[in-house]
């Protein structure tokens, strides 16, 4: 699947914090006991997810800065993320700077780098956004927790992982789309777009 130029008014318009904060009230739901249960991710555990979220929020984090590093080059498919004891505090700190550092105009201009992939920076600010709320439903249905991420997150996820012309169906980074009805909510046809089945559940995998 090829990623979608994002159709943002202004740069700068797309507000991280609801996205964030969803996926943040998330986190305290998740026991211990939890951590090794599926999820729609089909290579993940429940741990993967936060520690994976970990190298995320970093990476784009320090993308919207165009501060280039390890954090920005590393391939986040080389290995599975493995969880570090500090996750429960470290992940909601990141996703504060997270939501910080995109309210920077500059973030959304010129280009940047996030997983060693050179992007335009609103690119890069679309897919960061796509990645919490994606991973947000991920982690809510693994863990039997409610999840309504805001319509703004959900239209923008909605446009990134529209297929085009030239990859109208492939398995692409997101996986192979999974078809929801066009009158289903949005967020069962964004996560549809991004190759999980809306109905997943631990109990049906």
């Amino acid at each position: 699947m090829t990623l979608n130029d994002p159709k943002l008014d202004t740069p700068g318009t797309l507000d991280f914090e609801p996205a964030a904060r969803q996926l943040a009230r998330l986190l305290d739901g998740v026991t211990d006991d939890q951590l090794a249960a599926p999820t729609p991710c089909e290579k993940y555990a429940v741990h993967h997810l936060p520690a994976h979220l970990v190298g995320l929020t970093a990476a784009f984090r320090d993308a919207a800065k165009k501060e280039l590093g390890p954090t920005t080059d590393t391939d986040p498919g080389s290995a599975l993320p493995v969880l570090e004891d500090d996750w429960r505090t470290r992940l909601p700190k990141q996703l504060d700077e997270l939501i910080v550092a995109w309210r920077s105009p500059d973030a959304w201009q010129g280009m940047t780098r996030a997983g060693g992939v050179t992007l335009p920076g609103a690119v890069a600010g679309q897919v960061a956004l796509n990645e919490i709320v994606v991973h947000g439903w991920d982690l809510a249905r693994a863990t039997g927790q409610p999840y309504a991420p805001d319509a703004a997150s959900l239209r923008s996820s909605y446009e990134l992982l529209e297929p085009t012309d030239d990859s109208p169906g492939d398995d692409g980074i997101f996986g192979t789309p999974v078809d929801a009805p066009e009158d289903a909510p949005l967020l069962d046809r964004v996560v549809g777009r991004a190759g999980r089945s809306p109905s997943w559940t631990p109990a049906n995998k």
